[in-house]
């Protein structure tokens, strides 16, 4: 394929095409083989078995999936793994330091400040956070490639990351239509490695323990996704209007004959915060807190972990690798600025025209404001709204993220991407999924992938042979 048969996004790393406009090694079996098929038909074929297996996020809208994958060689990804696993074991030491002796503040290694204004951080936790079941029971870490080629860590989601069983449903429909002869390796163990962290995260004694997924019910974004597990895992799907708390316990109305103990909450609300800002409990902290601070509950994804979702935090991994694993960071974030501190602040300032900014407390991509990309009246709202509150938000390098062939019409067309891998952390430690969930922006130069924003999702395939 030439140049002019595919436009290249400037300066960006094509993951499929090198910059003479050659097939990547691995990816000469894909290339050839769509070339082969009709790439409309291959889109409307995936598109019906979308819409088929009832595959949606949002209320009730069907998920934008490409049919071409991302192909991920397998020496690269076996070199990812240990990063990924180390990060994430390191952000859950943090949780709970912060909840508990709070070294790391002490040491002046991240500044108190963090944790005194960030909205993830709920006091009323102090104390119920224990190593011995990872509070953040799944993370999605979002990694971008540069134009370097090198992958890097964008942002951390540990309060309440989403896409897994996404990656399982959009295999299912596009494995079976792209007619190539690579193959991809399986997801691994993830639905048993979850399913047994989550009970293993249960209270001392119960040995047979009963876990719910909370969840707002059907209009949350996620919710093929809580139904899925709870299919999948034969754990019941409970609101916060099936819930009691009797004698400091949590029972769920599972129906009008049966009333259960439940041992573990596997928390997927979009609500979070368990006390108002003038300190009273909300809804969600008079029900959950008792059996929380009796011991007889315990929440996975432990409320309190969006404190590790702060882009502020995101500044100071690496350090806490160093901090609570005495190791070097094997996996990079992408540098940011914590705008609190006055030597960043000063270094920002100067070329703030160059960076993104976002809010502290930002998900989905939204405030996130490119300053390169902005039109000047974006430019402006956000030089004032940075001036003026410096402390509520975040300054990073801006990266080109990767491209990736998508089907346009019926051609390929470059769309930038990202990649949600998955790491499950339990009693007997993390466990990575194989691959994870590629994102894809639907506009062409179009930089927010989110799925919240529109985005996209493409199979993510991690090559069987060694060379990729």
């Amino acid at each position: 394929m030439s140049d002019s048969a595919y436009p290249f996004e400037p300066d960006c790393f094509d993951e499929a095409f090198d910059s003479d406009g050659r097939p990547r090694p691995h990816y000469v079996p894909l290339i050839e083989a769509l070339a082969a098929q009709d790439l409309k038909e291959l889109r409307e074929q995936v598109e019906a078995r979308v819409a088929k297996d009832g595959l949606t996020f949002g209320p009730g809208e069907p998920i934008a999936v490409d049919p071409v994958p991302r192909l991920i060689p397998a020496a690269e990804w076996e070199r990812l793994v240990p990063g990924l696993v180390q990060r994430v074991r390191a952000l859950n030491a943090f949780l709970v330091d912060a909840y508990g002796p709070q070294r790391i503040f002490d040491a002046d290694v991240v500044p108190r400040r963090l944790l005194e204004t960030s909205e993830g951080y709920a006091p009323a936790m102090q104390g119920l956070l224990d190593a011995a079941a990872p509070p953040a029971t799944v993370a999605g870490l979002d990694l971008v490639r540069g134009k370097d080629g090198e992958l890097r860590v964008l942002e951390d989601n540990l309060r309440m990351p989403s896409g897994a069983t996404y990656a399982f449903a959009v295999r299912e429909v596009v494995e079976p239509v792209v007619e190539c002869a690579l193959r991809p390796r399986g997801h691994g163990k993830y639905m048993e490695q979850l399913g047994a962290a989550l009970r293993g995260a249960a209270p001392q004694g119960r040995d047979e323990p009963t876990v719910a997924i909370l969840s707002d019910g059907h209009e949350n974004g996620a919710w093929y996704e809580h139904e899925r597990i709870g299919r999948e895992l034969g754990f019941p799907i409970v609101t916060p209007g099936q819930l009691e708390l009797s004698r400091e316990r949590i029972f769920a109305r599972l129906s009008r004959e049966r009333r259960t103990q439940i041992d573990v909450i596997y928390r997927r609300q979009d609500a979070d915060r368990l006390t108002e800002p003038h300190d009273g409990l909300t809804a969600l902290g008079e029900l959950l807190l008792p059996a929380l601070r009796s011991g007889r509950l315990r929440c996975a994804n432990a409320l309190g972990t969006g404190l590790a979702d702060d882009k502020l935090t995101h500044a100071y991994v690496e350090r806490m690798i160093e901090f609570y694993l005495g190791e070097e960071p094997l996996l990079r974030s992408v540098p940011s600025y914590d705008l609190s501190d006055e030597e960043d602040r000063r270094q920002a300032m100067e070329r703030l025209d160059e960076l993104v900014i976002k809010p502290r407390a930002g998900f989905g991509g939204y405030g996130v404001t490119i300053m390169p990309r902005a039109s000047e009246p974006e430019r402006k709202r956000a030089l004032g709204v940075v001036r003026r509150r410096p402390e509520q938000f975040i300054a990073q390098e801006p990266v080109e993220i990767s491209s990736h062939p998508t089907v346009r019409g019926g051609s390929l067309r470059p769309r930038r991407v990202d990649l949600r891998p998955f790491v499950v952390s339990g009693p007997d430690g993390e466990t990575a999924m194989v691959g994870g969930l590629t994102r894809f922006a639907q506009g062409a130069g179009e930089m927010v992938v989110n799925s919240s924003q529109g985005g996209g999702c493409k199979d993510t395939w991690v090559l069987e042979n060694p060379e990729g």
